[in-house]
């Protein structure tokens, strides 16, 4: 995996936007071998719209923005799976949204999924984690497919400094491994995906019980590393959260 500078993406993408212009003809010229490239990682795009997203559930309330930045096929865990889409459909706004961070990101190596990881708090000062699931739409947004998270007596680590990974880009010939779509013969819910270039998967389980896990692997050049291993309790289990 790469480590990336999120200023000095950020300081790249306002330079190139403020280069000179070439009249009407050049631009269609770039715009065509702007779109011949391969996809790229964006972890600038997808640190912005997490951000973004902190901040339309602050403005305008914590469900609202969760509606507008969810895929069509999110998904949410209340402690079950459900669609986000359907189960936020008429749900009300709580008075004050809780207040989150990302703290660290990994990218596929063609931007199409992303996760990112951080903490939260809310205003009664109950404070977590949370890990969200990024996939690039056609249009080259990024919606959240998944979101989860949990409650913890722990400190949560915040701040200004985002640690971004971006998984190592395979070779040509290169294809992504056939346990990306096999599943474990273990009992429960299970639900997950890959990247379009298998660089990064990701997934998990919920128990009958209602417990989850939550995992996320990238691939380093020679094998995955697992970069999240996330565990939940069932509710009401008395079980100190993992992270």
């Amino acid at each position: 995996m790469r480590g990336v500078g999120l200023a000095m993406l950020a300081a790249a993408a306002l330079s190139a936007c403020a280069g000179p212009g070439g009249g009407a003809a050049s631009t269609r010229a770039d715009d065509a071998a702007f779109m011949a490239l391969p996809p790229i990682a964006e972890p600038g795009a997808v640190a912005a719209t997490e951000i973004a997203f902190a901040r339309a559930a602050r403005e305008q309330g914590q469900w609202t923005a969760f509606r507008d930045y969810a895929a069509d096929d999110a998904i949410l865990f209340v402690p079950g799976r459900v669609g986000a889409r359907e189960w936020l459909r008429d749900r009300p706004n709580p008075p004050r949204a809780a207040d989150w961070r990302p703290r660290e990101l990994w990218t596929s190596c063609d931007g199409s999924i992303a996760v990112t990881e951080g903490g939260w708090q809310r205003w009664d000062g109950t404070r977590g984690w949370f890990t969200t699931v990024w996939k690039r739409q056609r249009d080259g947004s990024y919606r959240y497919v998944m979101n989860h998270g949990d409650t913890t007596t722990g400190r949560v680590r915040t701040g200004e400094a985002l640690d971004a990974h971006v998984a190592q880009c395979p070779d040509r010939d290169w294809l992504p491994p056939a346990s990306l779509n096999t599943v474990a013969p273990v009992e429960g819910d299970w639900f997950g995906g890959a990247s379009d270039d298998g660089t990064l998967r990701w997934g998990g389980r919920v128990d009958p019980w209602g417990g989850r896990i939550v995992t996320v692997d990238v691939f380093d050049g020679e094998e995955f590393v697992r970069v999240l291993h996330q565990t939940v309790a069932p509710p009401g289990a008395g079980i100190a959260r993992e992270q």
